[in-house]
């Protein structure tokens, strides 16, 4: 495995949770993806009933519009978000004709089938500052807010080539019974740049219970089929479990202005550049995982015959396990998926993986696990323990927000 050295930073100037940063904000995981789909139906049944993700909520966007008719004959109007564990969602599925005729101001490029791609941070702060930032960068800002379903705090902007990211903080988690939050809590989305301090969940929650809100009124998953596969000593409903989502592989343009958006304006590290057939692909992490994010050029799409319509190349999906891994092949393939077979010198970091294609085209790429990253130690510029000298904030030496994140709100 080739690591390649960070990059000399700029001046470190933001002061973020006590570290000198050289941008408002740091990228922990990849927290989410959105797919527009032109295929809804049988998308769903896929994503929701074959992979086993759980439907947190469902927006009807005929709501939304003053004349319901125009989207007649467009199929099923609903938002779908999704989870596959404790975050409100970490898949959202949409119909792409709908989506195309109910955002205007979303810059929906033809191949863009990215509805978003979502990265946490760890502060509400960070989201708040990146705004700012990313203005003064000369990144055009989509949206900046609050999210309702899914209480998260976001700001959107698009890369070079019309892919939407998102970089958010706050997502609600959804616990044991299941349940989202209820219509009563959309009264705090917000649609503008939020103004500091917030108060917090708990506070939300509280006031809300000091109403007589019923927080059971949110929607539940209701499981189609009951638990017949033993997986770990479990009875689920298909013989394995999704873990994580990522990573996402994209198609880009121009590989040098898409490595620069993904490492200068993110923050994500090139861990490893790979050539193929001439063509240069680079893999960023943002944490220890190997990559988050693949970027491929446009003129490998038609070498590896895949679907001309978009430019989203994979959706990652690990499982939880080899065993679950041989496991959900056998079971999607006699499902009637379709495998798709690629070098896998294209994706370093993965030994054991296999890729299906989902109705619209998009390839679906399940493994076991990835190959970790790790900094080197630091120097003696970086003491590990300090005496009676405490500064107000310590440069960056590779080690903070790496590690499992806090998924949820602060409190």
């Amino acid at each position: 495995m080739q690591v390649t050295a960070l990059e000399q930073p700029r001046t470190q100037r933001f002061d973020v949770g006590g570290y000198l940063l050289d941008r408002p904000f740091r990228v922990t995981r990849l927290g989410h993806v959105g797919l527009n789909c032109t295929l809804i139906d049988e998308s769903l049944r896929l994503y929701r009933d074959l992979l086993g993700f759980r439907v947190s909520d469902r927006i009807d966007f005929s709501e939304r519009f003053e004349n319901p008719e125009i989207i007649e004959g467009l199929g099923d109007p609903g938002g779908y978000f999704m989870r596959h564990g404790t975050d409100h969602h970490s898949f959202v599925l949409f119909n792409r004709r709908v989506m195309d005729t109910a955002h205007t101001k979303r810059d929906f490029r033809p191949e863009v089938t990215i509805n978003q791609i979502s990265w946490q941070v760890s502060s509400l702060r960070e989201v708040v500052d990146s705004e700012g930032w990313l203005h003064e960068h000369g990144h055009h800002i989509q949206r900046a807010g609050r999210d309702m379903p899914g209480s998260n705090w976001h700001t959107y902007f698009y890369d070079d080539d019309g892919h939407t990211n998102e970089l958010f903080y706050g997502m609600e988690q959804v616990g044991w019974s299941g349940i989202s939050k209820s219509l009563d809590f959309y009264k705090h989305m917000l649609r503008e740049t939020a103004k500091l301090p917030q108060i917090s969940e708990t506070d939300e929650v509280s006031n809300a219970l000091a109403s007589d809100v019923d927080l059971s009124a949110g929607q539940r998953h209701v499981p189609t089929e009951p638990g017949r596969f033993e997986v770990g000593g479990v009875l689920l409903s298909r013989p394995f479990k999704i873990s994580r989502v990522g990573p996402l592989r994209l198609f880009v343009n121009d590989i040098d202005a898409a490595r620069a958006f993904y490492r200068d304006v993110l923050g994500l590290r090139v861990t490893e550049e790979v050539e193929y057939e001439g063509l240069r692909c680079v893999l960023l992490r943002a944490n220890t995982e190997h990559h988050c994010i693949g970027l491929y050029p446009i003129e490998l799409r038609e070498r590896l015959e895949l679907s001309p319509h978009s430019t989203t190349f994979a959706i990652g999906l690990q499982v939880g396990g080899y065993r679950q891994l041989r496991d959900a092949r056998t079971y999607l393939l006699e499902r009637g998926l379709s495998e798709v077979k690629l070098p896998p010198e294209l994706f370093p970091g993965l030994r054991r993986a296999f890729r299906v294609r989902d109705p619209d085209g998009h390839l679906i790429e399940l493994y076991d696990c990835m190959r970790q990253v790790l900094p080197p130690a630091p120097g003696p510029g970086h003491p590990d323990v300090f005496g009676d000298e405490w500064p107000e904030a310590v440069p960056d030496d590779g080690l903070p927000f790496l590690g499992e994140p806090y998924l949820g709100p602060l409190e």
